[in-house]
């Protein structure tokens, strides 16, 4: 029986393997990676609906800053709030917009503080909210200009949260986080996403490989962003379905992951300066892939 190696050179028409060569911007250069080892999963179960994130205990469970706060309390996905810290002023704001919430506690912004790592800014506001299940990758629907978008091993809640906001304002059908190796969907990462977390649909999944033959089987063209390809996004892209895969900054997407796209592509960079934050970098190529295509 073929690899799923060869499977997928056949698929392309070529021998196609990833080209060391440049790093940065979150399209650096396809890296080895432990991707095959110790990610087993039953047989026959689907990639996403990974274990469901508690709200118990720590200060990575809460949620701060009024836009994600309105967002979590908006999502009819989640249940009721568990705590909700606010300020006598956003305790007003929050009763005209949702009515009389039993989960509020009124409080003065130190003690708001107190529940929060240091630092947070959470303009008087802060939510201790139910467990947001995961998607599944079936419920994507393969449908013309759909896009997706996996992140491989991206670990910055900053950079995540970024990246989910510009998710959200390209419209992008969903994101795919591997499970390990991603930061919880709260805390920083939800502040920096300015209420997105609530409004893209998240998959994680144990394997990323196998997630990207389950979607290439169910209709989606896989493009990884690689510094070194050959073509540009913009002509790689055909406006079918498309999952568009994004690598750690420095790193890139780890070879495997890479061996399970259909094409490689990159952001042409003519000033010379080949580095780009990876939520740069996401946002250009969610962008490209936005634009209407014949």
């Amino acid at each position: 029986m073929a690899s799923p190696t060869e499977r997928n050179d056949a698929r392309k028409g070529r021998n196609f393997r990833p080209k060391s060569g440049a790093r940065g911007h979150g399209q650096g250069r396809p890296e080895a990676a432990p991707e095959a080892r110790s990610e087993g999963r039953p047989e026959g179960r689907s990639e996403g609906r990974g274990p469901r994130r508690g709200a118990g205990g720590g200060h990575d469970d809460w949620i701060w800053g009024w836009h994600a706060v309105e967002a979590a309390l908006a999502n009819p996905r989640r249940g009721a709030p568990v705590r909700l810290l606010v300020t006598p002023e956003k305790a007003r704001q929050l009763e005209a917009r949702f009515g009389r919430l039993a989960a509020v506690e009124v409080a003065d912004a130190h003690r708001i503080g107190q529940a929060l790592p240091q630092g947070a800014v959470h303009q008087g506001i802060a939510l201790r909210p139910a467990p947001l299940d995961d998607i599944d990758l079936a419920d994507f629907e393969a449908r013309p200009g759909a896009v997706l978008l996996v992140l491989d091993q991206v670990t910055d809640p900053q950079n995540v949260g970024a990246i989910l906001r510009s998710a959200a304002a390209f419209g992008v059908a969903g994101v795919i986080l591997q499970d390990r190796h991603a930061p919880k969907l709260a805390g920083a990462l939800a502040k920096a996403a300015a209420g997105a977390v609530d409004r893209v649909p998240v998959a994680r999944v144990v394997n990323l490989s196998r997630a990207l033959d389950e979607l290439t089987n169910a209709g989606w063209r896989a493009v990884g962003l690689a510094g070194e390809a050959d073509r540009s996004l913009a002509d790689a892209l055909d406006g079918g379905p498309t999952v568009l895969v994004m690598g750690s900054e420095g790193e890139g997407i780890r070879r495997l992951v890479a061996e399970h796209c259909d094409e490689l592509a990159k952001i042409p960079m003519p000033g010379g300066f080949e580095s780009l934050n990876v939520s740069a970098a996401a946002a250009i190529a969610l962008y490209e892939a936005s634009r209407p295509r014949a």
